[in-house]
């Protein structure tokens, strides 16, 4: 007998995880690969973090987070977007917002859409809590449009997930087109999650959300991209309330908390100024695309996030990407967040330098 539950078998190992340890067995390796700023916490975030520690605010909080840091989520989705945030609680980082809201809705054989390519955990977490991924084939220009939401709707179809800027192409969505999808939402009654983890990371155009497109969504954020806080795990999430009541009840016994201190540090970061991340972030986004355009690469322009999703030669990301890692160069095939493994996902969240190394290697590895 195995003692390990059935569940296990519909979920595989990150992908994502096995590529960072082979960085650790490499030397000197030029990462782009990892999900996470070049740049570290602000200083007045950390002090902030520093003097909370010092001062005792070590201990649990409420279950769903301090006043402060909901009622600030609130208000800067009020500056940001022109809506404030309702029944907002505080998460144990948006992965673990994410895993409560689908933990919270999703029962055995109801079906989850979201575009292909997509975030590992969609799929995995909802093929863990026996949910059914309804993938959207979103190649080439990998916009998710109501038209081909339509065409996988079935009367089992319960969920859509948004996220934009997206991970792992970069693709973001115009105002109207966020208003096309939220009024698919509504026509067939579907639970819309907003992933906004990478709000601030948009570089053409208006950034944009699901927030107050239409009544039953779940917004998901954090801070872990613009304010670095990877290791923090503080996030936010904000919807119906009777969805937030269920999550917070689930936070009890799983989470528990965010982490009381990085609490407090997060109201701080959510009022800083992230102008300049944004023009230096645009600024390696141009250097990467211009690079693989010149290297002859087919690949869209992303208008946000810090990934681009370019073709692999001869359509095959998990070759390339072994002859790149092979040459000290770690990337992601496109098959980690994809159905299809022709693409392959390189970061731009580096120094420029590394860029500039990383785009290197791949000239000689075309050839």
């Amino acid at each position: 007998m195995s003692f390990i539950a059935e569940r296990m078998d519909r979920i595989d190992s990150s992908g994502i995880r096995k590529i960072f340890a082979l960085a650790a067995s490499l030397k000197d390796p030029i990462n782009l690969s990892i999900g996470q700023p070049d740049y570290d916490v602000d200083e007045a975030v950390k002090e902030v973090a520093i003097q909370q520690i010092r001062a005792g605010f070590n201990k649990y909080t409420q279950t769903g987070g301090i006043a402060e840091l909901c009622e600030e989520s609130s208000a800067y989705y009020q500056r940001r977007f022109g809506t404030p945030l309702e029944n907002v609680m505080i998460t144990s980082g948006t992965s673990g917002g994410l895993f409560l809201a689908l933990l919270a809705t999703i029962n055995p054989g109801d079906e989850v859409i979201f575009a292909d390519p997509y975030f590992v955990m969609y799929k995995h977490l909802v093929n863990l809590l026996g949910g059914k991924c309804a993938m959207v084939d979103t190649y080439p220009h990998f916009k998710l449009t109501a038209e081909a939401i339509e065409r996988v709707i079935t009367p089992k179809s319960k969920m859509l997930i948004v996220n934009s800027p997206s991970n792992p192409t970069g693709v973001t969505m115009t105002k109207d087109e966020l208003k096309e999808l939220a009024a698919v939402a509504v026509k067939h009654n579907l639970l819309v999650i907003s992933d906004d983890i990478y709000d601030q990371f948009h570089y053409d155009d208006a950034p944009g959300s699901m927030a107050g497109l239409c009544e039953n969504v779940i917004v998901l954020n954090g801070f872990s991209k613009t304010a670095a806080m990877t290791g923090w795990r503080v996030g936010f999430a904000a919807g119906p309330k009777e969805i937030l009541d269920k999550m917070n009840t689930l936070q009890q016994y799983t989470f528990v908390c965010a982490p009381s201190f990085a609490q407090k540090a997060a109201v701080t970061a959510l009022k800083l100024d992230t102008t300049d991340k944004l023009n230096a972030y645009r600024r390696k986004r141009d250097l990467i695309y211009n690079g693989l355009v010149e290297l002859g690469f087919n690949v869209t322009k992303p208008g946000g996030a810090f990934y681009i999703f370019p073709e692999a030669p001869g359509s095959d990301g998990d070759a390339f990407v072994k002859k790149a890692i092979e040459n000290n160069l770690l990337i992601i095939p496109g098959s980690v967040f994809s159905e299809k493994k022709s693409n392959l996902r390189i970061s731009f969240a580096a120094t420029d330098e590394t860029i500039q190394r990383g785009l290197e290697v791949l000239r000689r590895l075309r050839g």
